[in-house]
């Protein structure tokens, strides 16, 4: 019974606990989706509280229940123009590869 208990909450999304945005991506509604967060023995003099922090999984609790994506607007522009290109003269001595 209590295997079955663990398994549910790995399927449990967050949209099932939260009211969430119809826009929200399944990375966020999904926790059990998130991996590399199993449980190495750190050495102890490089055991930092950020490394306990970021070595927890999250859960529906911490998953965010919101998503405001922005829009393309300068990387299209970007796309279309091109990156800057330098037209000045190279003065700048040429290595030799030998």
């Amino acid at each position: 019974m209590a295997d079955s208990g663990a398994q549910q909450s790995d399927s449990l999304k967050t949209s099932d606990i939260y009211k969430t945005l119809t826009n929200l991506p399944e990375r966020f509604n999904d926790p059990s989706m998130l991996k590399g967060y199993e449980k190495k023995a750190p050495h102890p003099v490089y055991q930092t509280t950020s490394s306990t922090y970021g070595g927890t999984a999250p859960s529906v609790h911490t998953m965010p229940n919101q998503f405001h994506g922005r829009g393309n607007k300068f990387t299209a522009h970007l796309a279309a123009a091109g990156n800057y290109e330098y037209h000045g003269l190279n003065t700048a001595l040429d290595k030799s590869p030998v």
